[in-house]
């Protein structure tokens, strides 16, 4: 919908400064149909919080996960997460409250089976229980996110570093 291309687009350009009308001048409707499909900046920000998740969610099951080597498979988690999370930073800056079953379902389920056949497969350590590696993943995760929006460096850098960095670790390589 044009409306939330719009709003994501403003609002993670302009941030918390951005209100219903700057919005609705983005979208090229008036304030009374952006009310119409939004009665408040809480709905549009759940709409987009559901959009972000949608479009993740397509992004890891276009992704092919099953069929990547566990390598390869966070290499594209980051990936999706990455090029999604840039254009939804609002979501995350503004602690929007996200369908938890919805998220698990699209997201944590697959992430979950990559690290199980990761530390099954012995790719991943075995003596950090998953959930802590997810966690440590997913705050990798925001990182990269943050770098991009930020302008530090772009989408393929940002993914490659993070993915390199949680599967290598940050200490130097031997020669």
């Amino acid at each position: 919908m044009a409306i939330l291309d719009a709003a994501a687009h403003v609002l993670s350009e302009q941030g918390k400064s951005t209100n219903m009308a700057d919005v609705a001048a983005a979208a090229g409707v008036s304030r009374a149909t952006l009310y119409r499909y939004y009665p408040h900046r809480e709905a549009l920000l759940e709409a987009l919080a559901a959009r972000a998740i949608a479009d993740a969610g397509a992004r890891i099951a276009d992704a092919g996960l099953e069929r990547a080597t566990v390598e390869e498979a966070i290499e594209r988690i980051v990936r999706a997460i990455v090029a999604v999370g840039d254009r939804y930073s609002v979501v995350v800056h503004e602690h929007v409250k996200l369908d938890q079953a919805e998220t698990e379902r699209l997201l944590g389920a697959p992430m979950r089976a990559v690290f199980a056949r990761g530390i099954e497969s012995g790719v991943l350590r075995q003596d950090i229980p998953a959930e802590m590696l997810l966690e440590l993943f997913g705050g990798a995760l925001m990182a990269a996110v943050k770098l991009t929006q930020k302008r530090h460096v772009g989408l393929e850098e940002a993914s490659a570093a993070t993915a390199a960095v949680f599967l290598d670790g940050a200490r130097a390589r031997e020669s």
